[in-house]
């Protein structure tokens, strides 16, 4: 079973939709054999490469929203982000580009070390006020994570990975999604938003359960059928065989 999730590192709800996935990803039986993919989207392509000010000041400008408003938002976000075991802190986040980030882990993807590279970005931005469109930063997350020093400095010095982040970005209108995290099972169920856990489990078995289908074995009985319980020896609701 392959899981692609289109997320933006900038994007709250993302860090969060990730724990809640993984969290239903841990206990389920067959986890074993899931691939997760992580796509690139970017909510807001606009974003300078650095801004100065605030998240709060970004947004209120940004969407013309009272800044009051924006306030609340962060509060109740932060509120979920905490019942998933996420410190997120509004004040200290740095407005940047997520565009390099995302090239980034396409880059650590290449070296099977994508879904660490996620989770330190989103980590970093959201609750350790990390400038993510920075060189600086971006080449101690890729040493960090063992990546060849040589490879992340050609990040800064060439369009390396920008058109696999761009056709992520086109794959994900063709496929529809106009807001993140999405997540895409075998090309054929999409969950929108940082759903509850139980959502992902009861998608992940409804996946599973269409792509294995429980096959009967039976027997011929002077060439009828007979029933499973007939066959198993087993007891149904109108008693047991003998």
């Amino acid at each position: 079973m392959k899981i692609e999730i289109w997320s933006d590192v900038a994007c709250p709800w993302c860090y969060i939709g990730k724990r809640r996935f993984e969290t239903a990803l841990a206990e389920f039986p067959h986890r074993d054999q899931v691939e997760v993919q992580w796509r690139s989207y970017q909510l807001d392509p606009g974003v300078p490469e650095h801004y100065d000010g605030t998240e709060l000041d970004y947004l209120s400008k940004r969407k013309g929203v009272a800044a009051s408003q924006v306030t609340q938002m962060f509060e109740q976000v932060a509120a979920q982000a905490k019942a998933e075991g996420l410190n997120y802190r509004f004040d200290a986040v740095v407005v940047a580009n997520s565009f390099t980030a995302h090239r980034l882990i396409h880059l650590a993807a290449a070296h099977g070390k994508q879904d660490a590279a996620k989770e330190r970005l989103l980590s970093d931005h959201f609750e350790h006020g990390k400038d993510i469109g920075s060189p600086e930063y971006l080449t101690s997350v890729g040493s960090d994570l063992g990546l060849d020093a040589g490879d992340v400095a050609e990040l800064f010095s060439s369009d390396k990975y920008a058109d696999d982040v761009r056709n992520d970005f086109a794959e994900a209108r063709a496929l529809g999604i106009s807001g993140v995290p999405f997540f895409v099972i075998d090309r054929k169920y999409g969950l929108s938003g940082a759903q509850p856990a139980a959502s992902f489990t009861m998608a992940l078995e409804q996946a599973w359960q269409e792509s294995h289908p429980l096959v009967m074995v039976g027997s011929e009985n002077n060439g009828a059928r007979k029933t499973a319980a007939e066959n198993a020896g087993a007891c149904g609701p109108d008693g047991c065989p003998v």
